[in-house]
């Protein structure tokens, strides 16, 4: 099935933040899982190490992205890169929300700074 509606989207709330999981291997995909999140304002989110490559595309709003220490702020139409087991940490400082789009292979884990990993279903 190659088209995949907005009303097939997924959404899970982990972290403060919501994902709405549209590519996926349910939906027929085996190589890459794609996904939409919104960042709350204010928001922090957890830093953490992915075992995959990420791509981020800004939507809307502005967000602090860090990618092995290296931080940038980020607006619509920004697009960033993160190499496989690379650390992120993502934060909106604003007080409006902000939303990207992220993409990565099937199969995603993120070690969390605790010791936890995660298993995003967004990504598996």
């Amino acid at each position: 099935m190659p088209f995949v509606r907005s009303e097939e989207a997924v959404v899970h709330e982990i972290h403060g933040g919501r994902f709405a999981s549209y590519v996926r291997p349910d939906t027929g995909s085996r190589d890459l899982a794609a996904w939409r999140v919104e960042i709350p304002a204010a928001m922090v989110g957890p830093t953490h190490t992915i075992s995959a490559e990420e791509t981020f595309y800004v939507l809307s709003g502005c967000l602090q992205l860090a990618i092995d220490g290296e931080s940038a702020e980020l607006v619509a139409g920004d697009a960033a890169v993160a190499p496989a087991g690379s650390e992120l940490a993502i934060a909106n400082a604003t007080d409006q929300p902000a939303h990207i789009w992220v993409t990565t292979r099937v199969g995603l884990t993120a070690k969390l700074a605790d010791g936890g990993t995660v298993t995003p279903p967004w990504a598996n």
